[in-house]
């Protein structure tokens, strides 16, 4: 039996469209309302298994919230692509909700750069989710401006970075003193300089030992940690799934999230699907940012590398 809320699809011409809610239970439901109260939006709530045939018939929302607690399966594999599409389009903005353990399967159905994935999130990552996802709805939106511009602040620095760092790169990867012309010619095999396996994993364990002696967050990098966890799962011939890469990033999962999607849209990583399992994807470095990584440990050499 559905439980979808008595709210008409059409929604109420008084105000903004609801923010259409799928939820895998009924604790599911109550996280999101709850953020979505906060910011003073109406709410239209549906379970997984309704959800495709309730995006047919609305014809608008603020946004699409997916929250779940556990995985479903086939079942939340039809719906992540249909809202993946539906991002993709521009029909509606996304923002999915999950434990950590659904990191991957979720991951591998997501690659619309527009939709939100929140990794156990606190109430003040999901109210700053839906700001963002309705910051381009002006008229009637009811979440605070200072609350949309500090996101969408927090976003632009993101990439700046990211760009900043894609950069860097793409000047270690044709060597010093190569004109900028060339940075997309092949690279010689012999001119990229080989870094050894043991040289990667010093580096990695020796910024790992800080959070012994210092307050982990003083050093958060997540670019540069998943770059080096990249560069020694691609020494080593090992694949890197999303969760794993995650971890090495040493910091919230959804904000490693975030650098993942931002470093894979400025070419710095590479989805690869996984062949043997359709619901998760590896990540690896691209052609030009393991250059550039082999370079930088061939200029640096025996300086200490934390």
């Amino acid at each position: 039996m559905s439980n979808i809320s008595p709210v008409s699809p059409f929604g109420d011409y008084a105000g903004p469209p609801p923010v259409l809610i799928a939820a895998s239970s009924p604790e599911a439901r109550a996280r999101a309302e709850r953020a979505i109260d906060a910011t003073g939006y109406r709410t239209a709530s549906v379970e997984i298994g309704d959800a495709i045939e309730r995006l047919s018939i609305q014809a608008a929302a603020s946004a699409f919230w997916v929250e779940v607690d556990d995985d479903g399966g086939v079942e939340l594999d039809r719906l992540l692509d249909r809202v993946d599409a539906e991002a993709g389009s521009g029909r509606f903005t996304a923002i999915i909700a999950a434990p950590a353990a659904l990191i991957d399967p979720i991951a591998a159905r997501i690659h619309d750069p527009s939709v939100q994935f929140l990794v156990d999130p606190a109430p003040a990552d999901r109210v700053a989710a839906l700001a963002l996802a309705t910051a381009r709805r002006t008229e009637g939106a009811r979440v605070q401006d200072v609350a949309s511009e500090g996101s969408a602040a927090r976003l632009r620095q993101l990439s700046d970075e990211v760009s900043r760092i894609a950069a860097t790169l793409a000047r270690l990867s044709v060597g010093p003193g190569a004109p900028a012309a060339n940075r997309n010619e092949p690279v010689g095999e012999g001119e990229v300089p080989s870094v050894s396996l043991e040289t990667i994993r010093q580096v990695i364990r020796a910024r790992r030992l800080r959070a012994r002696f210092f307050d982990e967050e003083l050093f958060a990098d997540p670019a540069w940690d998943m770059l080096l966890d990249l560069l020694q799962a691609e020494i080593a011939q090992h694949r890197v799934p999303v969760s794993s890469l995650c971890i090495a990033a040493a910091v919230p999962p959804t904000t490693a999230l975030r650098w993942i999607k931002t470093m894979t849209d400025a070419g710095l990583f590479r989805r690869r699907a996984d062949p043997h399992d359709g619901r998760r994807v590896f990540i690896e470095l691209s052609r030009e940012a393991s250059e550039a990584m082999r370079r930088y440990f061939g200029e640096v050499g025996r300086v200490a590398m934390i």
